[in-house]
């Protein structure tokens, strides 16, 4: 068949595609059969200005596609869907492999091959995400996206939130299960965040499977994608795709008898927050979970990039930084939290005051760089000696400690390791007090109570070293 004619009355860039039928109701090879003088223009000479479109540099009628563009398993699908099922189809992506905005329309087009289908197959782009483009979707979606976006941003904290978007989600796709994976490709690990499910998997909780072993399979997620904005596996066809592309992964899906699979990257300012995925769902409806999920995942990535931002503005502002422990601000807040009976108050509960002896001596004799190395030391050294408790720089040169879960025994071990520090000539020297709450429960007290200690203890100190004293 001659589509040139055809093509040339296209004002946008427009090919015809082939898919070839297979007696099985899948399909073959796709190939690209012609197309309009803009089409080739951005293939031959890229004249868009923007991307380098295609990989090879000279069309050649009927080619395979993956000849020009890397294998895309959401592209093959929407061809198929177009050529062979005669839907017309829009989406408005942005693949990973581009810095543009894909604005894609897909056609059926008469055949006179039984053995084959055709679909036109334009696109326009634009530099940046278009709000009124990425809006323009059936009123059923726009309706999950809203119900979505309403329940991301009224639950009363954000796990909460998360959770009902997450169930609603797995709902409006009459899946099994749909989970929310943070990641952290620098740190090389993986998280969930949330999972709502109708049935476990074969293997148990879903907690059980993200260890951070898991990471491993995630990250062989982008290559899969392959520049995409998604994969979706709808039935035995893309699950042996899947398997040609990534064994792995094909292998772990197997074991946990995963059929069908939907996993989108959440992606905010180029960095790639987690995924999203869904199993099991209804394939009979996945042009519509495809939409709902392409916009939902958009608030969603949002909203995580924020919770994050946020998590770390709160660490900043509950932690030292010269140091590494928590700063001042950060035990007040604890002490309110116990007085307010917003913590619950250990019974064995013990206080321990630790004041540096010695600092100005050192800042005045051999620089405030050499000061600062001597607190982080003290804060390093109370870390190791009280592992898993909480250590606070209270001031200066004054730390604190709150203890408990530990027995007499040990920590009266503890401290008289601390102490014998104080005998040191060089290095950390420690004055300290401490104080047992001893059920009262009244953490104030219990501080004045090592505070006043600590102070008599720095006085025996220089009593003993007079010549350490530094005015």
């Amino acid at each position: 068949m001659d589509f040139r004619n055809f093509l040339e009355s296209f004002d946008s860039v427009t090919c015809i595609m082939s898919v070839e039928k297979k007696a099985d109701g899948g399909y073959g090879d796709i190939r690209i059969v012609d197309g309009n003088k803009a089409y080739i223009d951005s293939i031959e000479r890229n004249n868009d200005g923007n991307t380098d479109i295609a990989k090879e540099k000279v069309f050649v009628p009927n080619s395979l596609y993956t000849k020009y563009f890397p294998h895309d398993m959401n592209f093959e699908d929407f061809c198929y869907r177009a050529a062979v099922k005669k839907e017309v189809l829009h989406t408005y992506v942005h693949p990973e492999r581009f810095d543009i905005w894909f604005n894609l329309f897909f056609m059926p087009v008469k055949s006179d091959d039984d053995n084959i289908g055709y679909c036109t197959y334009t696109y326009t782009i634009t530099l940046n995400a278009d709000s009124k483009l990425m809006s323009d979707i059936p009123l059923e979606t726009a309706s999950n996206v809203l119900q979505a976006c309403i329940k991301l941003y009224s639950g009363s904290d954000f796990q909460t939130s998360i959770n009902d978007v997450t169930a609603h989600i797995r709902q409006l796709c009459n899946a099994n299960r749909c989970c929310i994976l943070l990641t952290d490709f620098n740190a090389g690990m993986c998280r969930l965040l949330s999972d709502d499910h109708v049935v476990e998997g074969p293997q148990g909780p879903i907690t059980g499977i993200i260890t951070p072993e898991f990471f491993d399979i995630v990250q062989t997620w982008p290559a899969t994608i392959d520049g995409s904005d998604f994969l979706m596996i709808k039935n035995e066809n893309d699950m042996q795709a899947l398997k040609a592309r990534n064994p792995a992964w094909y292998e772990s899906l197997k074991q946990y008898d995963t059929k069908t699979l939907v996993l989108f990257p959440l992606n905010y300012n180029r960095e790639t927050k987690g995924y999203i995925w869904v199993t099991e769902f209804d394939a009979e409806n996945a042009l519509k979970i495809r939409e709902t999920l392409e916009l939902t995942t958009y608030f969603i990535s949002y909203a995580i990039a924020n919770y994050q931002l946020l998590n770390r503005l709160e660490i900043m502002s509950t932690l030292d930084l010269l140091t590494g422990v928590k700063n001042r601000n950060a035990m007040n807040n604890r002490v309110n939290a116990l007085v307010d009976g917003k913590e619950a108050y250990p019974d064995d509960l013990r206080i321990v005051f630790a004041d540096l002896n010695g600092l100005k001596q050192v800042n005045d004799t051999s620089g405030h760089i050499a000061g600062d190395l001597l607190i982080k030391n003290a804060a390093f050294i109370l870390q190791e000696i009280f592992i898993g408790q909480d250590v606070y720089r209270a001031g200066g040169d004054e730390f604190t400690v709150f203890i408990s879960g530990m027995s007499d025994d040990e920590f009266e071990k503890k401290i008289a390791k601390l102490k014998s520090y104080a005998d040191s000539p060089e290095g950390v020297k420690f004055a300290v007090g401490y104080c047992s709450d001893e059920g009262r429960h009244d953490v104030r007290f219990a501080m004045a109570t090592a505070d006043e200690r600590m102070y008599e203890d720095k006085e025996e100190y220089y009593k003993r070293y007079p010549e350490r004293r530094h005015k």
